[in-house]
């Protein structure tokens, strides 16, 4: 066999090994697994591709690729090593758009490379080329962009509100056309600086693409901008006729879309509702922080003291986690309240939503952090049925996704959305900061209902508190 055809295996090899890892990752039994498939097969095809005689040989332009390793290394192992859980999302975002801008820089290197010279002769690529090129600079573009200002919605450096102006539609449709005659331009003129314009465009598509989007929102359009930059990169794929980018490309693409429709299916929304709606951006709750004010509804507040008896002496006591449990880093202070209960015979599970927290399997994998069992991990379907069953329904932070205006309150933003029916447990224990809203911006019934019981503070002291009042009881 040719040098070529064992560079063609490796990179089989590696597509393989993609395909595993995201089997793996769709499992929290086996993410970490998967993770370290994936993580093996990029670095196996690196290696092979360095491996290439013209790559070898490349000179001063090695070193240059070299030195960029190592600053990517350096700035990346640092960054996934000190995040926290609760600003995974953002650091997705972040990532995601570099890799969006990526594609686009090496689409745009390859236009120039193709207008440049063919085989010695200066000439006009192929309108196939040419196209190859524009898909990839005008994704790539949007991705970069998108995912800068996902990531400050989420980092909370601008507001995660929906952000309008006047003549946003006009202006949208400007862009828009915009764009369009500049992607005929570049096909027809093969210009170099023309197609820099689309990027630039491009980029500002992407800013005002997700402006609109309110925070709530913003995690799945992570998810969308992810496939986004999955199309890129096959694209480049193309561009350099290069098997395994292509691959790896169409399964980012094609991974990040099923997940897209997976969310604003479990949101009980469709894709374009979520996208060009002005969800959260109207509040509608009452009262101070703390649930105080002149407007404030009298809710149903206890001591640990008396919840830790109620669980303590329960059947079966369900834990819903939510954001406020991540922000708290409270998860292991639940196994340890979950590992007393039972103990003392009470039957425990997590009820997880699918889109608790900022991203899916947010929760799976902050608990599987404090090691809970993955036999205690419900999704929500095979949760719900067991609710009215519970003694106690224990929310830790969450809000939105056990608001029962998602079920009988027509016009409200989340109308629709499926939920885990903590309201149909005999006694619900709500812990939570204040009487704030949640990312829905809207007030939650739940909490002025009879069979609830609020306990205020930081989840991660009032878990502490209800692990005493049981050890207590």
């Amino acid at each position: 066999m040719t040098f070529f055809t064992w560079i063609d295996l490796v990179y089989l090899l590696a597509a393989i090994g993609f395909i595993l890892a995201l089997k793996g990752l769709s499992s929290p039994k086996f993410a970490r697994q998967g993770n370290l498939v994936g993580a093996g097969a990029a670095l196996l095809a690196i290696g092979m591709t360095f491996a290439i005689p013209s790559v070898r040989h490349a000179g001063s332009h090695l070193i240059l690729m070299l030195v960029a390793m190592v600053i990517g290394t350096g700035v990346a192992i640092p960054a996934a090593r000190r995040v926290k859980m609760t600003a995974m999302p953002q650091m997705v975002a972040i990532f995601n758009g570099v890799g969006g801008g990526a594609a686009a820089l090496v689409s745009m290197t390859a236009f120039l490379v193709l207008t440049t010279t063919r085989g010695g002769v200066a000439g006009k690529p192929a309108v196939y080329e040419i196209v190859e090129v524009v898909i990839g600079v005008l994704i790539g573009s949007v991705s970069l962009s998108g995912s800068a200002i996902a990531f400050a919605k989420l980092q909370e450096l601008m507001p995660g509100r929906p952000v309008t102006y006047p003549g946003q539609q006009v202006i949208n449709a400007i862009v828009g056309v915009a764009i369009l005659g500049l992607v005929v331009t570049v096909a027809v003129t093969a210009n170099v600086a023309v197609l820099v314009i689309l990027a630039v465009l491009a980029l500002v598509l992407g800013v005002i693409f997700v402006l609109p989007i309110g925070g709530a929102d913003v995690p799945v359009l992570i998810s969308l901008l992810n496939s986004f930059t999955g199309l890129a990169v096959a694209a480049s794929g193309f561009t350099l006729h290069n098997n395994l980018l292509i691959i790896a490309g169409t399964l980012v693409g094609a991974s990040g879309t099923l997940l897209t429709r997976m969310m604003s299916k479990a949101m009980g929304r469709s894709l374009i509702n979520i996208l060009f709606s002005a969800f959260g951006s109207v509040i509608t709750a009452t009262g101070g922080a703390d649930g105080t004010g002149a407007d404030a509804r009298p809710v149903k507040t206890g001591t640990a003291e008396d919840l830790g008896v109620l669980m303590a002496y329960a059947r079966k006591v369900v834990i819903i986690p939510g954001y406020g449990l991540a922000v708290a880093q409270a998860q292991h202070a639940a196994k340890e309240l979950a590992d007393l209960l039972t103990a003392r015979g009470v039957e425990v599970f997590y009820a997880i939503h699918p889109v608790a927290g900022r991203m899916p399997g947010h929760m799976n994998v902050l608990l599987a952090e404090a090691n809970v069992p993955y036999d205690e991990l419900k999704e929500m379907d095979e949760a719900n049925p067991e609710m009215s069953t519970a003694d106690v329904a224990l929310v830790v932070g969450a809000n939105d996704t056990v608001n029962p205006a998602a079920q009988n309150t027509p016009g409200s933003p989340i109308f629709g959305m499926p939920i885990i029916h903590a309201d149909q447990a005999q006694n619900i224990v709500f812990l939570k900061r204040s009487m704030r809203p949640g990312f829905a911006g809207i007030d939650n019934e739940l909490l002025y209902d009879p069979k609830t019981t609020m306990l205020f503070g930081d989840a991660k002291d009032s878990l502490t508190k209800l692990v005493a009042a049981v050890k207590a009881a």
